[in-house]
């Protein structure tokens, strides 16, 4: 915390402009040398940017200063904007890294900066980190939520009710005499029971915002040559699988990722299911069934000019599928009947080969991934160490009622506090750190 950090808060390469982002008590100090003087604090300085030993001009752009503790890390914090490029950037590094008490920052510093000085909770910085690799709108929402403090608002309210009934809990053993245990004892017990229930209706989300976070699996299954494969490409709209008339080509999962109605998806083309004694494509069988248990929605495909095979493709439907018949444009005039027969809700009918239909089944699936996976009017958990924590936090209130002695409860209750004080780094944290920040790029 005593060194003054630096690093390109933009990615590296060819642009129109990058942004070189210091933080710490030799900020100032830096810019002064390279710009000749000091912006006024949160306006923008237009400057030449010299070598302070040669004098050699490096660059013209914008310099700007946000003095501390109202900036972005809590300490002096300065942003030099110049033209992008390799030399460039490679000239002001050159000039901050002769500078003593400078050093290039570590990934996720500038934010592991700001957490430490009080300006963010480990949630709001892991909100960050998610909104940098956010790929579609919706991951984008989840994240921008997190980041504004929503998650870490409940975890912090829930910490502090902890906090009030372990010191009611404390106060019976420190004054047992007092004639307050039956009331305290009642008191908290309530309240107890309703941070419980919250913390548990907390986790019984089916672990969409990890999966969203993530990304969505979506499975494509069903017999073979019913056109999966082409499926696929014209869902990804590029050759990702091969194709043949050839029944079994398919032998290994393919997947590819998509952007589905502003939703993380990733589809996975599966072997045919059938019977084989082929041991290679026995073992594809076997993949994508299991993929099919593990997917968050499965397309079943049919051929719809063979309706002999409804009986093999109904026992695979249930509730979290979307049944497509594919090969409309070959099928009879009744194949709508057995088709729609074998789906949860209205068969999807289209032609891989003319395009028909393709648009509604993109509608579809959107809306199926929409209802499974949006409209959350609350935050939902994000991360595996949220969870873990939550249902340690859980547990120990699941313990607390047995606990007998005030003690013992007390502990429950101690044990109820840390897990969630962990969530947003206001107990117990420093193990924590190292694997948070980690991920984050370089100049965050």
């Amino acid at each position: 915390m005593d060194d003054t950090i630096y690093a390109f808060a933009t990615a590296p390469g060819r642009a129109g402009v990058a942004i070189l982002r210091l933080s710490g008590p030799g900020a100032a100090d830096a810019v002064r040398a390279l710009a000749g003087r000091l912006p006024t604090p949160r306006h923008a300085l237009v400057a030449e940017f010299k070598d302070p030993q040669s004098g050699e001009l490096i660059d013209r752009g914008l310099a700007l200063y946000f003095p501390a503790p109202a900036s972005l890390t809590g300490e002096d914090v300065a942003e030099l904007h110049v033209h992008g490029g390799r030399a460039v950037a490679g000239a002001l590094v050159g000039v901050l890294a002769a500078r003593p008490g400078l050093r290039l920052a570590e990934p996720g510093e500038f934010s592991r900066r700001a957490f430490l000085n009080g300006k963010l909770d480990l949630t709001a910085a892991e909100g960050i980190a998610d909104l940098v690799a956010a790929e579609t709108a919706a991951q984008r929402r989840q994240a921008l939520r997190q980041m504004a403090g929503e998650a870490g608002r409940i975890y912090e309210d829930w910490r502090v009710r902890l906090l009030k009934a372990q010191a009611r809990v404390e106060a019976e053993i420190d004054f047992p005499d007092e004639g307050l245990l039956a009331d305290l004892a009642a008191e908290v017990a309530a309240e107890l029971a309703q941070i419980q229930g919250e913390i548990g209706a907390f986790l019984a989300d089916d672990r969409r915002g990890e999966r969203l976070r993530d990304g969505l699996a979506v499975a494509i299954l069903g017999p073979p040559n019913a056109g999966k494969s082409s499926l696929l490409n014209a869902l990804a709209r590029r050759d990702v699988a091969i194709t043949a008339a050839t029944a079994g080509t398919t032998r290994d999962v393919i997947e590819v990722a998509l952007d589905l109605g502003g939703f993380p998806v990733t589809l996975a083309d599966t072997a045919g299911l059938r019977e084989s004694r082929d041991a290679i494509e026995e073992e594809g069988v076997r993949r994508a069934r299991a993929r099919a248990a593990s997917a968050d929605l499965k397309l079943v495909v049919v051929d719809a000019t063979r309706p002999g095979e409804a009986p093999a493709v109904a026992a695979v439907v249930d509730r979290d599928c979307v049944v497509v018949a594919n090969k409309m444009d070959l099928a009879p005039a009744d194949a709508a009947r057995w088709t729609d027969a074998l789906g949860v809700g209205a068969t999807v009918k289209i032609s891989v080969t003319t395009g028909s239909g393709l648009a509604d089944l993109e509608t579809r699936l959107a809306a199926e991934i929409a209802r499974r996976f949006g409209g959350e009017s609350a935050p939902l958990i994000t991360r595996a160490r949220h969870r873990h924590a939550l249902t340690a936090a859980a547990a120990a209130l699941e313990r607390y009622p047995q606990a007998g002695a005030p003690e013992l409860a007390a502990e429950e209750l101690r044990q109820a506090v840390n897990a969630v004080g962990r969530i947003t780094g206001r107990v117990g944290v420093e193990d924590l750190l190292d694997v948070v920040f980690r991920e984050f790029c370089i100049g965050k």
